[in-house]
């Protein structure tokens, strides 16, 4: 008498196909992510760092928004005061003097500086600010995704060094925090 049924090897192949459409899957959804946290960079972090130097290369000074800022006067002296992009207009308002738009984030009434980002493990409102560090102009970025904050440094530096390079964390860590904590960074990218 025959018995049916599957034999090991019709199993095992099964077993490698249902293997291989999952990695595909996997694959798949990394290279989405992959290129989600690439059009950020691109198109709103990189951005900002454009327009700000380019307004420098048009007017000779440092872009900065002139307004009160923190309770306090920040007048237009070249020197940024945590000028938060996401409320001021005075520096989208300089900008536009000049024939430069500013970045566009994805949160209506922002004025393009709050983007809310999607990490693998978290999603926050990040929001960016024009600041110094010690005597070099940066773009302060808050709230970021951690495993976002990472891919930006290696497409920006072309290594992982959360204290080197044009984009760094804002902080003394000699190693960026695990991702997988779902956590958020501050960041800061070079301006000049």
């Amino acid at each position: 008498m025959k018995r049916s049924g599957f034999t090991l090897i019709e199993l095992s192949i099964v077993l490698i196909i249902i293997g291989l459409i999952i990695g595909g899957v996997m694959k798949g959804k990394d290279l989405i992510n992959s290129a989600d946290q690439k059009k950020i960079y691109n198109t709103w972090v990189k951005q900002w760092q454009v327009v700000a130097n380019e307004y420098q290369d048009r007017t000779g000074g440092v872009l900065d928004d002139g307004t009160v800022n923190g309770g306090t006067i920040d007048p237009a002296d070249g020197v940024p005061d945590a000028d938060d992009l996401s409320t001021t207009t005075g520096v989208q308002d300089r900008l536009a003097a000049v024939g430069l738009d500013a970045p566009v984030g994805n949160i209506p009434s922002t004025n393009g500086g709050s983007y809310r980002m999607k990490g693998k493990y978290i999603s926050s409102e990040s929001v960016a600010y024009l600041d110094v560090n010690g005597s070099t102009a940066v773009l302060r970025i808050t709230g970021m995704p951690t495993d976002i904050a990472i891919a930006f440094d290696k497409m920006a530096d072309g290594s992982l060094d959360p204290q080197a390079g044009d984009f760094f964390e804002d902080g003394t860590d000699t190693t960026w925090p695990d991702a997988s904590a779902g956590g958020t960074v501050d960041v800061m990218l070079k301006l000049q």
